[in-house]
């Protein structure tokens, strides 16, 4: 198949064919992409960073095709920002570029070498994965996430974006591919799935030959899909139910700024804080305050009976009563639930049986209380005095991010650099033979 030529015009049977190329493709880069220069894998990161910046209203149109057709089928609210390009998206995601190119190359670093009564030295090398898949929707600043991650990294990449965002994921791609070329890397490095097809989907999760690890990023019903079906490692998270605990002992003035930020400076991404838990000593103090704040913004409070008692005298507040559903929610959307609780020990309980393991934060003035909620509440990311809002990969200084991960290996919590790599063994010897 031609570049010119639409994959969305395939056969569902040639949908297979298709894939296998492209998976193929990938494979034969990732061997020059593991082999390939700090200098070049940093030429092409600038590259791109100054083509995006270059290329803006080609990128606006391209994403504005996007935004009409996805308003006009009828996507929620969050769904549409998510979708959203826009000059501070790609001025972010530029900026990311030229981080990533600025830090260390993590490839070939030799660490942990220590000869052996044998004469011989054992060490671990860092190499690239080789070729990973990512599955995402809506977020188009993620095709420049990932693409740039995979450069540094050393790694080949196959990026199936959501449908809604196809025109914005193709011009951005086409940055990528000329960023590689201008580098002297292969275009083949990274790769878009050009078919809006879901048996493409079906296709890359399920070809080890030719791919090392998945990475899904979207919503909870994808996430789901991917893990379940995958024949190949699935790095991920499912759900994004992050917590933000006012202790009893806090500077409250603070912990209102805080609060505020984590849950309204944006509603979509994973990281806004879903749940407050106050402890009953402040909750007088505090609950009125933040409650207006929410109120002024138009957030709605699911509220257990305590919260609720006082929170139903805020003036324009929309408070209801929480369910049990509600301590699990991710809503994604200008709501939150509320609870008043009587120690930290209920706190950490709370936070570990109905959150997401995501990340979550403890607004305090106690030293010791903030060590016992670090060590204790079980997540990918646990903070003391901060937004959730600052996990991600790019306010970690990991250049950018290809996305959270909740679970226990390798990589946990923003998945940058490192997560896109792994340690092979190395023995230096000098004609040593085991005896």
């Amino acid at each position: 198949m031609t570049r010119m030529d639409t994959p969305d015009t395939l056969a569902p049977q040639d949908i297979a064919v298709y894939m296998n190329r492209v998976g193929a493709a990938a494979r034969s880069a990732a061997t020059a992409m593991a082999a390939a220069s700090t200098a070049a894998k940093n030429r092409t990161l600038l590259a791109l960073a100054r083509l995006l910046r270059e290329n803006g209203p080609a990128l606006d149109a391209a994403n504005a095709r996007d935004l009409d057709t996805a308003a006009a089928a009828g996507l929620s609210g969050p769904m549409l920002d998510r979708l959203k390009l826009g000059a501070k998206v790609v001025a972010t995601v530029a900026e990311g570029c030229e981080q990533l190119a600025a830090m260390p190359d993590p490839i070939g670093e030799i660490t942990g070498v220590k000869r052996r009564p044998t004469g011989i030295s054992v060490g671990q090398m860092r190499v690239p994965l080789g070729v990973f898949g990512m599955i995402y929707e809506s977020r188009p600043n993620v095709t420049i996430e990932a693409a740039s991650l995979a450069i540094k990294s050393g790694n080949a990449c196959i990026l199936r974006g959501g449908s809604e965002a196809i025109h914005s994921n193709l011009a951005l791609w086409k940055l990528v591919q000329a960023a590689l070329v201008e580098a002297g890397l292969p275009a083949t490095a990274v790769q878009l799935v050009e078919t809006t097809d879901r048996a493409a989907v079906g296709r890359l999760i399920a070809m080890p030959e030719f791919v090392d690890v998945i990475i899904p990023r979207g919503g909870k019903g994808l996430i789901e899909r991917i893990s379940a079906e995958a024949r190949v490692p699935v790095i991920k998270h499912l759900d994004g139910n992050c917590h933000t605990y006012i202790d009893a002992q806090v500077d409250i003035a603070q912990a209102l700024v805080v609060t505020d930020n984590a849950k309204t400076q944006k509603y979509s991404p994973c990281n806004a804080t879903e749940s407050l838990l106050v402890h009953a000593d402040q909750a007088a103090a505090f609950l009125p305050r933040i409650g207006a704040i929410f109120a002024a913004k138009g957030v709605e409070m699911r509220a257990c009976p305590r919260a609720q008692a006082i929170l139903s005298d805020v003036s324009g507040a929309t408070v209801v009563a929480a369910v049990e559903s509600d301590w699990a929610e991710e809503y994604l959307a200008p709501v939150i639930s509320v609870k008043v609780v009587d120690t930290l020990d209920e706190a950490i309980a709370h936070i570990n049986r109905f959150g997401s393991h995501h990340t979550d934060a403890i607004l305090t003035t106690n030293h010791p209380n903030a060590m016992r909620f670090l060590r204790e509440v079980d997540s990918a990311s646990v903070m003391v005095n901060a937004s959730t809002r600052f996990a991600d990969g790019f306010e970690y200084g990991l250049g950018a991010e290809i996305g959270i991960s909740t679970d226990k290996f390798h990589a946990r919590g923003p998945v940058g650099l490192e997560g896109l790599t792994s340690m092979k063994w190395v023995v230096l010897g000098q004609g040593e033979i085991r005896q």
